[in-house]
């Protein structure tokens, strides 16, 4: 429910809706909201994810470390983000009945379209989950608009809850984006390579560093490339470590995967 940087009313909602945001799931979804089209506290962020293959937009460093988590979880398959509550007349009636003042632009008079951080696809189920600092829910009007999302999703079926950044892995989040920076990584010619490291790790319980020296250096790669192989082998899940834990690369536990 970020804060809009511009006027709203019914041609931007319909405009919205003809670009088919808050449509669809998968590669082809498209958030209701956009880092371009919002402002935001903290860094917005455009992050390709890996389950959905396209780039997803994040409204804040929370936002976007809970994205990191989710997007590595092998418990979810879909994640869409800034997901409309498009029901408008629902919305509003919600909010009517539990005494809410529903927001409207105070020019045009129109209804905002307000938003779930993110709609999560599991292997189970769906659910909604709204991303907020503790701080946050402290305050009358948050608490408000938060009501009306719960009832909302409650309506639907939906199971709904609050994130805080007392559930969120920062540690892990900032792992995951440093292996996420090899996900274009071409590997198809570095198969030799990538066995090597596997074997490494699998028979003389190299550190990663160590891996990395080796590898660049029997096959003669150019310096970097040796770790951005370790990122492809940890990224695709063929080898694991404690990914929870501050990394140091001189001195830890890599695993194979059989």
């Amino acid at each position: 429910m970020s804060k809009q940087s511009h006027i709203w009313y019914q041609g931007i909602y319909e405009k919205y809706l003809c670009e088919g945001r808050g449509q669809r799931n998968g590669k082809e979804y498209k958030p209701w909201i956009r880092v371009q089209n919002f402002s935001s506290q903290g860094v917005i962020s455009r992050v390709k994810g890996r389950k959905s293959g396209r780039v997803h937009h994040l409204m804040s460093n929370n936002e976007l470390a809970y994205f990191y988590l989710l997007d590595w979880s092998d418990e979810v398959t879909d994640i869409c983000e800034q997901y409309p509550l498009l029901d408008l007349d629902s919305a509003v009636d919600i909010a009517a009945r539990a005494g809410i003042k529903y927001p409207y632009d105070n020019i045009n008079g129109f209804p905002y379209v307000l938003t779930t951080d993110f709609m999560i696809t599991t292997k189970q189920d769906i659910k909604a989950r709204t991303v907020k600092m503790s701080s946050e829910l402290t305050k009358e009007r948050v608490l408000e608009k938060l009501e009306i999302e719960r009832r909302y999703w409650e309506k639907n079926g939906i199971d709904w809850k609050i994130v805080t950044e007392n559930e969120i892995s920062y540690v892990k989040a900032k792992n995951i984006e440093w292996l996420y920076s090899a996900q274009d990584f071409n590997a198809e010619s570095y198969e030799s390579e990538l066995s090597f490291m596997i074997q490494l790790f699998k028979n003389n319980g190299c550190s990663v560093m160590e891996a990395v020296r080796l590898a660049e250096e029997k096959f003669l790669l150019e310096t970097g490339v040796g770790l951005t192989l370790f990122k492809y082998l940890a990224l695709n899940k063929k080898i694991i470590f404690k990914i929870s834990e501050k990394l140091n690369l001189n001195d830890m536990k890599v695993s194979v995967v059989k």
